[in-house]
């Protein structure tokens, strides 16, 4: 094996001269250090964007969730406390409603989305409370009139300022409406906090309220419409999904997990992701066709060598190690140096932030960049399978060199 990996170094890097060869197996290592490098640095972009988004979305929402769909399902939350404290993955949970109501303020109205929750949910489950611009975090009713707390794009949608009161209109009960027996929901509400989530769905299309009027306003009575979970990991949802399935019935009661609710967003930049490292992968296997090409010439320049080794007693497999290694040598090197140069430019990006955004339009003051182990892993990996595929047909054309022939002239 030492005399292998000996002569292989000696062929790839000739202390008397630089050849040919020579030159474009370092064109081989140069195109497979920018192939790792930028795939380094590509899907370093897609995870912190994709990292970024989900903070974002995930802050409002829940990690999981349960709606009832039975509507006639007689529901106790107290019933399924000791099997919800069952799953350890659970952090906290709460129940809640929502619908659409009409809001209405002065001359200005929106559709929008009223959810009423508990009161420590707003900090529990979703991140409001560490949200709030204006005013503060606080559900409670001011001479009998509940307080909400509304978006920074809906308050501006409204001209609302805190302390300025919201008349909200349900749909609940429209039939009796149109039919003139009955008068339609509605509930004044003071603005008690204005909060800025980075989403602008939720900035701009929902209220929170305390959920004791939410269910009479959305015509619940006493009944809730689901619960919503926040668990000790996110990324374990899918396996909460399975603990929860395992006790609620599926005719009365649908899960959705945080990806659920946005699983065409996450899809598509999941596929975009595995396009970019597809396609910056042929920057890798262009200069793997470069080794492919140097070690065959390579054969044909050490026909003489291979003939006199063969004449010596190496066998096949050892003239097969030789080219091997010499192809696996480029690939090693162009990976390590590549992904030194990846890990370099992320560095520099985090540190100084040398491509900055614009935070006012982006939500962010730099592109965003996080590093994964699992990347390099997959990255070298494909790296070295095709510096192997590329070094594996010259090596076995050079073991069939045939020794009288290479050596006959000498």
């Amino acid at each position: 094996m030492k005399f292998e990996t000996f002569i292989a170094k000696r062929y790839l890097i000739s202390k008397h001269k630089v050849n040919f060869i020579t030159i474009i197996s370092f064109l081989s290592i140069a195109g497979i250090t920018i192939g790792v490098a930028a795939l380094i640095v590509v899907l370093s972009v897609f995870n912190g964007f994709g990292s970024l988004v989900t903070s974002f979305l995930i802050s409002f929402d829940p990690d999981v969730r349960i709606e009832i769909i039975n509507p006639d399902l007689n529901f106790n939350i107290k019933d399924y406390q000791n099997k919800f404290s069952s799953v350890k993955e659970i952090r906290s949970y709460s129940p809640f409603v929502s619908g659409k109501v009409l809001a209405i303020r002065g001359r200005e109205t929106q559709v929008i989305n009223l959810k009423g929750i508990t009161t420590g949910a707003g900090e529990s489950i979703y991140d409001i409370k560490k949200n709030i611009l204006f005013g503060k975090y606080d559900l409670s009713s001011l001479d009998g009139i509940p307080r909400v707390l509304i978006g920074l794009r809906l308050a501006d949608r409204l001209e609302s300022l805190i302390g300025d009161t919201l008349t909200l209109i349900s749909p609940s009960g429209i039939e009796n409406v149109i039919t003139e027996t009955s008068l339609p929901k509605m509930q004044n509400f003071i603005v008690g906090g204005i909060y800025s989530s980075n989403n602008n769905d939720y900035d701009g299309n929902y209220i929170f309220s305390s959920i004791e009027p939410a269910q009479k306003l959305l015509g619940y009575g006493g009944r809730i419409q689901g619960i919503d979970f926040r668990l000790k990991d996110p990324k374990e949802a899918n396996n909460v999904k399975e603990k929860l399935a395992e006790f609620l019935n599926k005719e009365e009661f649908a899960i959705y997990t945080w990806f659920d609710f946005h699983r065409e967003l996450y899809s598509v930049m999941q596929i975009e992701r595995w396009t970019a490292y597809i396609i910056l992968s042929l920057i890798i296997a262009v200069a793997s066709f470069n080794i492919l090409g140097s070690l065959s010439m390579s054969v044909i320049e050490k026909k003489r060598d291979i003939g006199i080794l063969r004449s010596m007693g190496a066998e096949e497999k050892s003239i097969v190690k030789i080219f091997m290694f010499e192809g696996l040598l480029i690939g090693m090197v162009g990976t390590a140096a590549g992904s030194i140069l990846g890990y370099f430019i992320c560095f520099l990006q985090l540190k100084f932030k040398i491509y900055p955004l614009d935070p006012t339009q982006y939500k962010m003051d730099a592109l965003p960049l996080m590093l994964q182990v699992s990347d390099f892993f997959y990255i070298a990996g494909v790296s070295m399978l095709l510096a192997f595929l590329a070094a594996l047909i010259p090596a076995k054309r050079a073991s069939k060199v045939n020794t009288i022939e290479a050596i006959k002239w000498e």
